[in-house]
């Protein structure tokens, strides 16, 4: 890549980060605003290509946008303790191993419905009517299949 400046439509190519993302980033501060030409283009150095090339990488990996920018302060500081990057990375992963648990359970309990519907000529249907009760299929799907599905206790708003 040239060390001359960038638009944005070069620098979204140059990074793989698209010039609609690049402009949200903008604008929840993720990113410094950028530099613009006289005419009122936006442009960006290598530098900063880079910076949106961390960002695409973190929010691959699953990172919110609070971590993301966490992480982005940390990779910017020249004094960074790495526990902290470790302590961000170690809590991550107990999000994505609950949110892996919750799609496990929510599998389950579609296997449980398709496995009960006869996927027939008639009408009845398990599945649909699964979807329109106020029911919650994951804790007795996700351990015990042959379980009845138990209803949602609604509070009072």
């Amino acid at each position: 890549m040239n060390s001359h400046l960038l638009k944005i439509g070069e620098a979204a190519r140059a990074s793989g980060v698209s010039a609609k993302m690049i402009r949200h980033y903008e604008k929840i501060g993720l990113i410094q605003k950028p530099n613009r030409t006289y005419s009122g283009y936006r442009t960006y150095s290598e530098k900063e290509i880079h910076i949106f090339r961390f960002i695409k990488q973190s929010r691959n990996l699953g990172f919110s946008m609070k971590q993301t920018n966490e992480l982005l302060g940390l990779w910017q500081a020249r004094k960074r303790p790495s526990g902290k990057v470790k302590k961000l990375a170690i809590d991550h992963i107990q999000e994505l191993d609950e949110r892996i648990r919750e799609m496990q359970a929510m599998k389950a309990t579609l296997e449980h419905l398709a496995d009960h519907c006869r996927g027939d000529e008639r009408p009845d249907c398990p599945i649909l009517n699964q979807l329109a009760s106020a029911w919650d299929p994951m804790p007795s799907c996700s351990t015990h299949k042959d379980r009845p599905l138990r209803p949602v206790s609604r509070k009072a708003k």
